[in-house]
């Protein structure tokens, strides 16, 4: 198989060049590793031998398009954020799979640490885990996935060409779901799956992150115009909807150092008031 490995960057070029180092680590190396910035400063010391950078507007969804157009001769592409180290086995386990399951279309790794889910994970740290995870079980295991997590999850590009399957360019910015959306549909024609041996750490860096705001209203609108596009069920869009509008609303009263909740709230609020009004849109956090 010939497979790329794809990363959207923008704004943190510093993060990017030691996601590349580890891209070299690989013990299957990508044939391609393709690199979509929006302007030269998110590059600024990232060159080095077999990367490739291509520019486009920003917005993850376009980045990530232009990543797939220019793959057209790959297999796989391996989408990673920025801020995701892939542990040395990664892309040979991914591969492996993906020969053994002609069914598959996405994976996803199993994420050691998250660091969206708090303060975030400085880079030495990142590789302290790695170096210390030792997974014992089956490398190859594979099991079935609702959908892809988009700072590590890899597709098989026969199916996207086959369907014209696209990363919606309606989600602007840092488009909130756009990996449900996109994985989810390549799921209506094979399997989605979950990898336990392709393995790494997401950072979860902070710099570059939509404004509390912005993000927020996505929290609310994203998931019911995916639910009405037809690629996130209406049993998960609400709940998903409501428990960010909950969460937001009981630590605005206990704000997380690293996180904007106050922004997060209101944007939740004009997203539920949009709704009401039969205006709401992804695109609309432009406006605000």
């Amino acid at each position: 198989m010939r497979v790329a490995i794809g990363i959207a960057t923008r704004g943190r070029a510093a993060t990017l060049a030691e996601v590349l180092a580890e891209v070299r680590r690989q013990r299957r190396r990508p044939d391609r590793t393709i690199v979509c910035h929006t302007v030269p400063e998110d590059i600024a010391g990232c060159a080095m031998e077999g990367v490739e950078f291509l520019a486009s507007p920003p917005g993850l969804p376009r980045q990530r398009n232009r990543i797939l157009d220019a793959a057209a001769d790959c297999d796989l592409v391996l989408f990673l954020d920025d801020d995701f180290l892939p542990a040395p086995d990664y892309l040979a386990v991914t591969e492996a799979v993906f020969r053994a399951r002609p069914d598959a279309v996405v994976t996803t790794g199993h994420v050691i640490a998250d660091g969206a889910k708090g303060p975030g994970i400085g880079i030495e740290e990142g590789r302290a885990l790695l170096a210390r995870d030792h997974y014992d079980g089956d490398p190859f295991a594979a099991a079935p996935h609702f959908n892809g997590y988009g700072c590590n999850m890899a597709v098989r590009m026969a199916v996207v060409r086959a369907y014209g399957i696209r990363v919606d360019e309606a989600l602007p910015l840092y488009a909130w779901y756009e990996d449900i959306d996109f994985t989810r549909r390549l799921g209506r024609h094979g399997a989605i799956l979950r990898l336990a041996g392709a393995r790494g750490v997401h950072l979860g860096t902070k710099s570059a992150r939509t404004p509390g705001t912005r993000l927020g209203y996505s929290q609310v609108v994203n998931p019911v115009y995916l639910a009405r596009k037809g690629s996130f069920p209406w049993s998960h869009a609400v709940p998903s909807a409501a428990r960010h509008c909950a969460v937001n609303l009981v630590r605005s009263l206990w704000p997380d150092p690293h996180v904007d909740r106050f922004g997060r709230l209101r944007g939740n609020v004009l997203g539920l008031w949009d709704l009401l009004r039969g205006r709401a849109a992804p695109g609309r956090i432009l406006q605000l």
